[in-house]
């Protein structure tokens, strides 16, 4: 009986560690990025994968539990609000007339 709880805790560690690894990520990509629109896409990457996976890590942990059927919900949440408010960033910036960075317009972006 020892086993699977064994299993649940390790397979539970490995999407927290690969979830916060994601998180961190994310959060050097949003600084690093030189234009609005790659840091959206270092966002995304923290909001999407990096959150879900730490939500599917606690779900394991909580087991079968109102704790899951919440984090379940909070999972769905995230995953509906994230590329929404995403994408009214990206328009805004748009009619702002704010132009995604190019190649070869590096030269005219912040240097980091």
């Amino acid at each position: 009986m020892m086993l699977p709880s064994l299993l649940i805790d390790g397979l539970s560690w490995v999407l927290l560690v690969a979830g916060g690894f994601f998180c961190i990520v994310g959060a050097i990509g949003m600084l690093r990025m030189p234009d609005v629109f790659t840091r959206m896409h270092a966002a995304s990457v923290t909001e999407t994968l990096g959150a879900g996976l730490i939500l599917i890590g606690l779900m394991l942990q909580a087991g079968l539990s109102l704790v899951t059927i919440k984090l379940l919900i909070l999972g769905v949440l995230i995953f509906i609000a994230g590329p929404t408010a995403t994408h009214a960033i990206a328009h805004v910036a748009m009619l702002r007339g704010l132009k995604p960075l190019l190649r070869h317009d590096r030269s005219q972006g912040p240097s980091v």
